[in-house]
């Protein structure tokens, strides 16, 4: 009874921090997205597109919350599917931007990724000690590791676009984005797989005195 007192606070502090980077994730991509469009960079817009694939992993994590093994596998596979399609939605509007020709305005690109940066950094802490948790904790890990890598490609596409006088840096590191994306999707496709494939239930029963 115990430990599944345990198990229950565990799933309790592991909700509400999935709710506190849920909401900072859902207002940064809000902001990226606004902001990517008005400067028209496609750096921009796809780490907004990042920001709302982190949105769909901690949505499906929180989901996924004292489930078994076969729940949370199949969260996962929603959670990768959904992260696939918004990495190919980020190459195909690569390919839109690359045929308008329009320059990106790097201040804009430049505060705005720093901004975001700042954020997953927080998120990155805040979500540290689960990194060896289950698929999904994990899963959300990974997602504020891989968003300060993109932050900080952005912000050095912005220089670049600044000291070449090009867009094809921004463009460049809107694919990279799009490429990690694609990749970190890819990974929780097969490990969810893996798992749902072992078919096991780690918890059963009623909780806390339930029983």
């Amino acid at each position: 009874m115990s430990d599944c007192c345990a198990a229950e606070a565990r799933n309790s502090r592991e909700r509400t921090l999935l709710w506190t980077v849920l909401a900072l994730n859902a207002v940064m991509f809000v902001v990226e997205f606004t902001a990517g469009w008005l400067a028209r960079s496609s750096g921009l817009m796809a780490d907004s597109l990042d920001m709302l694939a982190d949105v769909l992993v901690y949505s499906v994590s929180l989901y996924a919350v004292g489930r078994g093994i076969a729940q949370k596998a199949k969260a996962a596979l929603l959670n990768g599917s959904l992260q696939m399609l918004l990495g190919l939605g980020v190459l195909l509007h690569i390919g839109w931007r690359i045929r308008e020709g329009s320059a990106p305005q790097t201040d804009i690109m430049g505060w705005i990724a720093a901004l975001a940066l700042a954020v997953n950094i927080s998120c990155f802490a805040l979500l540290y000690r689960f990194r060896s948790g289950d698929i999904n904790m994990r899963a959300s890990w990974l997602c504020s590791r891989n968003d300060m890598l993109a932050n900080v490609g952005v912000l050095v596409a912005a220089w670049m676009v600044n000291l070449l006088s090009s867009a094809w840096p921004d463009y460049v590191i809107a694919a990279l984005i799009a490429g990690v994306v694609i990749h970190s999707a890819y990974g929780i496709l097969v490990q969810a797989r893996r798992n749902l494939k072992e078919g096991l239930e780690i918890e059963s029963g009623g909780c806390c005195g339930s029983q």
